[in-house]
């Protein structure tokens, strides 16, 4: 029995997809936007890589190699080649030169990894904000991204993806904020939030 005060929709009649669809070597998806969920669905589809038996790295830029997240944990151990260039929240930062410094170094090994093409998907988590800070030549970010081997595929996330990536892109997700538990006061809790 439902409420008839919900708000329903009807179910799809038609398939929604379009005519003359093909296959492609590879994509580029990008995950933005204020809400939660992007590196965990980029982490998804991490697993449906792997799945997949894809050779996979994963480069993260802000989130601190210290953290000890669950991803992190989970992927190593199914063979993702995993590297760490972030030192933390901006805020907590004692240098931000030394950050900057940081992540350079983590888009030269992110660079080398994707132009080697060794990898079937790399995985770019927290990219955008090198960009949108000016920490990183955004324009060396979409000619690498661009010129890749033609079976890598590429996920970024982070927020304010810049208009340059989201053009390149195949696929584009949003993520909007609803409603958050830190808005409750509540911290982000292990194994869900990492």
């Amino acid at each position: 029995m439902t409420d008839a005060s919900a708000s329903t929709t009807d179910a799809l009649d038609d398939d929604p997809r379009p005519d003359g669809l093909r296959s492609a070597t590879s994509l580029v998806v990008v995950n933005t936007g204020n809400g939660k969920g992007k590196s965990s669905s980029a982490f998804g589809v991490m697993l449906r890589a792997l799945a997949a038996d894809w050779p996979v790295a994963v480069v993260q830029f802000v989130k601190s190699g210290n953290w000890n997240v669950g991803e992190e944990k989970m992927g190593r151990r199914l063979g993702v080649d995993w590297h760490a260039f972030g030192q933390g929240f901006t805020w907590d930062s004692d240098d931000i030169e030394n950050d900057k410094a940081h992540a350079n170094e983590g888009w030269a090994a992110a660079k080398a990894l994707i132009t080697a093409g060794e990898h079937r998907l790399v995985v770019l988590d927290e990219l955008t904000y090198l960009c949108t800070w000016g920490w990183i030549e955004q324009s060396d970010v979409i000619d690498t991204i661009v010129n890749r081997p033609e079976h890598v595929s590429i996920v970024v996330t982070g927020r304010d993806a810049p208009a340059e990536l989201i053009e390149i892109a195949d696929t584009v997700t949003d993520m909007t904020e609803v409603k958050h538990a830190y808005q409750q006061g509540i911290r982000a809790k292990r194994g869900i939030d990492y």
